[in-house]
């Protein structure tokens, strides 16, 4: 006589103690870093006179394109760090939801460790919940740190709790989100592609849908039009913290949550294990000529991660080339910010200047996310049949790497040709100053490489631990460096750890070689002892 089949949530808790387990290094460092950065642009912003909020609140109402970024909700201090700094926040929660969802779910049946816990008695959706469960325990703890964080920072209690919802509110509804994904795709790349999809999708409609919107009488409020309330991002804007808090959008995202689930669990019922209900795509029979080397299949590999943020380097230099018509009118603090960046008194140079450095620092982030993929093929077992042909690990790592280095040039290049066209349509500018800021985003690349050399070195000596160190590196290397550093009032010598800070202010300052060709030596010395380190350890397979 058989035993009946376990409740479909049978052994969720020890799922879930399992996956925090796992997971609390990777969590602990996102949820503190995120809420320290939240911390530090709500300190710069308590730090502001009245006055330059008032001109700060108005340059973000009256511009179409910075509209696109934030939503103007008054010119007091919460208000302002919410306009600055909700987007980023908010798609950093999405990310850490979605990410979590799809590690548990998708990526363990990738991995065949769902398979190995079905042979015990565990409910078919008790993975699914598990892993929603983790997402939603991390989503509250950050929540409540970001609300500490503004708190902290001198904002009233009950704004920055309604701040603080808003920004749960997004990673509660990608987490229903990924949730989907990971049924409905045939693999963990496919399910977070998906899901990440959505997420831009949902940030273009959102900064539609402000874009739209009317400027009040006194500049420093903007009422949204409809298509915000298409976009879980809309949906914490409109609850509109520091503004006459509204809740009721809140319970918009629990029933996306709800709704997105529920279709979850009825299409874990519709497919095999290991399979989506998207069919994989068969590809032919006899691969290309290109793909037989490892640099060609490393870039048939980041083909999508590279046009996706292709798009997106586009669409970020001409909506910054767009608002630069109004940069003239910076005043007091946000002036002086600019021209301490940029290494200029000439405010238009200073904000070029300003927008190449950020560039540059998300291309870094950028290089990082691609070469991570060493230690996600090697998890895989990807990493072992390539090996089997006449390929070395160093011709590997070396065919990742080289594609890092094409595709972050590709999105500086990009960058700069789109806020050089969009600042030619709104402002007079000189002959060739779009080659001027194309050759200024290129200085920008030496670091970019730094950075890859540092995460080709931590897969090779600590493979484990490698995605978390890195993602850390980059945070602190951001925080230390000139964007934060002088308002931390750092000591120079912290400060000249990161890399961004002996890059030359370009347009602003002349070309500088020496610091690039130290940048590029260490760069070369760093990544030949990872390749060496990387040829002389085992491979370890467990995720």
């Amino acid at each position: 006589m058989t035993a009946p089949p376990p409740h479909p949530l049978t052994a969720t808790l020890p799922l879930t103690r399992l996956a925090l387990r796992q997971d609390r290094a990777r969590l602990t460092v996102w949820i503190l870093g995120q809420s320290a950065f939240t911390a530090l642009i709500t300190a710069m912003s308590t730090a502001m006179p009245p006055h330059e909020l008032l001109t700060e609140t108005r340059f973000m109402a009256d511009n179409p394109g910075m509209r696109l970024t934030g939503l103007a909700n008054g010119a007091t201090a919460g208000a302002y760090t919410m306009v600055r700094g909700y987007l980023t926040l908010a798609v950093l929660t999405a990310l850490l939801t979605i990410l979590t969802v799809v590690r548990h779910t998708r990526r363990s049946e990738d991995l065949g460790r769902h398979e190995l816990l079905t042979s015990c008695p565990v409910g078919r959706h008790a993975p699914t919940a598990a892993a929603l469960l983790v997402a939603l325990l991390a989503d509250l703890a950050l929540t409540a740190l970001t609300a500490l964080a503004l708190t902290t920072a001198g904002l009233p209690a009950a704004p920055s709790l309604t701040a603080a919802l808003a920004l749960g509110a997004v990673g509660l509804a990608f987490a229903g989100v990924a949730a989907l994904t990971s049924q409905a795709a045939p693999t963990a790349r496919t399910a977070n592609a998906l899901a990440t999809a959505a997420l831009a999708l949902a940030v273009l409609t959102c900064g539609i849908g402000n874009m739209a919107g009317q400027v009040t009488a006194d500049g420093t409020h903007v009422d949204s039009a409809w298509p915000v309330w298409l976009s879980p991002l809309g949906w914490g804007q409109q609850m509109r913290p520091f503004d006459g808090e509204r809740l009721a959008p809140l319970v918009l995202a629990a029933v996306f949550f709800l709704v997105c689930t529920g279709a979850a669990v009825l299409l874990a019922t519709r497919r095999d294990l290991g399979r989506g209900l998207l069919p994989a795509r068969p590809g032919p029979a006899r691969a290309s000529r290109f793909l037989r080397g490892p640099t060609g299949l490393a870039l048939r590999v980041h083909r999508g991660t590279i046009l996706a943020w292709a798009v997106a380097t586009t669409l970020f230099g001409l909506v910054l080339g767009a608002a630069s018509e109004q940069v003239d009118d910076l005043t007091g603090s946000s002036r002086e910010w600019y021209v301490r960046l940029g290494g200029t008194d000439d405010l238009h140079a200073a904000f070029q200047s300003s927008l190449v450095q950020m560039a540059g620092m998300l291309v870094a982030a950028h290089t990082v996310q691609i070469l991570l993929r060493l230690r996600g093929e090697e998890a895989a077992g990807h990493l072992e049949n390539i090996l089997t042909a006449a390929v070395s690990r160093a011709r590997w790592a070396g065919g990742h790497l080289l594609v890092a280095a094409l595709s972050a040039t590709l999105q500086l290049s990009l960058f700069a040709l789109a806020l050089g066209t969009a600042e030619a349509g709104v402002r007079a500018v000189p002959p060739g100053n779009t080659l001027t800021l194309l050759g200024a985003c290129l200085t920008q690349l030496p670091s970019c490489l730094l950075l890859g050399a540092a995460v080709t070195a931590l897969v090779a000596l600590r493979p484990r631990l490698a995605p978390t160190l890195s993602w850390a590196l980059l945070s602190v290397f951001l925080l230390i460096g000139p964007l934060f550093g002088p308002d931390l009032a750092l000591p120079t010598l912290v400060q000249d750890l990161s890399p961004f800070a002996h890059l030359p202010r370009a347009p602003a300052e002349p070309f500088a070689p020496p610091a690039l060709l130290g940048l590029l030596a260490a760069s070369a010395t760093l990544t030949a002892l990872a390749l060496r380190a990387l040829r002389r350890r085992d491979l370890i397979q467990a995720g």
